[in-house]
């Protein structure tokens, strides 16, 4: 993934709860990514928060699948 893809998503404690969000702005990756699951399409999310761009969108999908790869130990 291109590192500048991820300088995307940003953590600041006094925004949002300290949830990661987009740029900077007060639209959490969680927020971005249940539209997604609603069945929004990017043109949609776009038209509706035309402070994001496409990358914004991808890389909110990218953050997401990094932290759910996490090996998991099964004891034996």
């Amino acid at each position: 993934m291109p590192k500048q893809r991820l300088e995307r998503i940003t953590i600041e404690p006094g925004k949002c709860g300290g949830s990661p969000c987009l740029r900077g702005y007060r639209i959490r990756v969680s927020d971005l990514l249940a539209l997604l699951s609603a069945g929004a399409s990017h043109a949609e999310i776009l038209e509706d928060y035309p402070f994001l761009e496409e990358e914004d969108i991808y890389a909110a999908l990218e953050y997401a699948t990094i932290q759910t790869s996490h090996p998991i130990v099964i004891a034996a």
